[in-house]
């Protein structure tokens, strides 16, 4: 069973849609004990990093997440809001992350011919050390996802990063720190090539 997290921020509908339709078992809640006896988890996310973290931690959630992906280590997927909050701190905010990745959220910086936020579709591209990642499976370089977002995870290792993208300049579009994923794109706002990344996600052996 793959566990949505629920703390009143988050596109929850659509992923539960999306793994409804490539048959995933999955539900969303804020309990304690499904998350506890969750396969994998799912952290979605949208909004400013503050109302974010602010809101998780009034969920009372943030000790038994932390237990599961640091101690149990079972997969965790972060997504958009919910990747970012898997670092450190964030340029938007004050409020610490999560820290569970060695990273910072920083700004696009506004540029001539690049709009902020960076809103559509876009292609990425694969590290050749990530190539056979089972996360990535069935998807190849140039493969598209949708993106929207005026911040994007720098993290401090180059080997953190599974995947990047361009927008005006190469930048991080997707981290992994061994069981633990940040997508900084919507999987499952991104039709056959999102459908697969959750597939993989699914099929991960814990």
């Amino acid at each position: 069973m793959i566990v949505v997290v629920d703390y009143g921020v988050g596109n929850i509908a659509s992923v539960l849609n999306m793994l409804k339709r490539i048959g995933a078992q999955a539900k969303s809640s804020n309990v304690i004990t499904d998350i506890e006896n969750a396969d994998k988890l799912i952290l979605p996310g949208v909004g400013a990093f503050d109302t974010g973290m602010r809101t998780l931690r009034e969920s009372g959630l943030v000790d038994v997440l932390a237990r599961q992906a640091l101690e149990v280590r079972k997969p965790v997927m972060g997504i958009c809001l919910g990747a970012q909050m898997l670092g450190r701190r964030s340029e938007e905010g004050v409020e610490p992350g999560l820290g569970w990745v060695d990273m910072d959220i920083v700004k696009f910086e506004k540029r001539e011919g690049r709009k902020v936020p960076h809103m559509g579709w876009n292609q990425v591209s694969m590290p050749v050390t990530y190539n056979d990642h089972p996360i990535l499976s069935g998807l190849h370089d140039h493969s598209r996802f949708y993106f929207v977002h005026s911040y994007f995870m720098s993290p401090d290792r180059a080997q953190s990063t599974l995947l990047t993208a361009e927008y005006g300049q190469t930048f991080t579009a997707a981290v992994v720190k061994e069981n633990i994923f940040g997508f900084q794109f919507h999987p499952e706002k991104s039709h056959r090539f999102g459908m697969q990344l959750l597939r993989n996600f699914v099929e991960l052996i814990k």
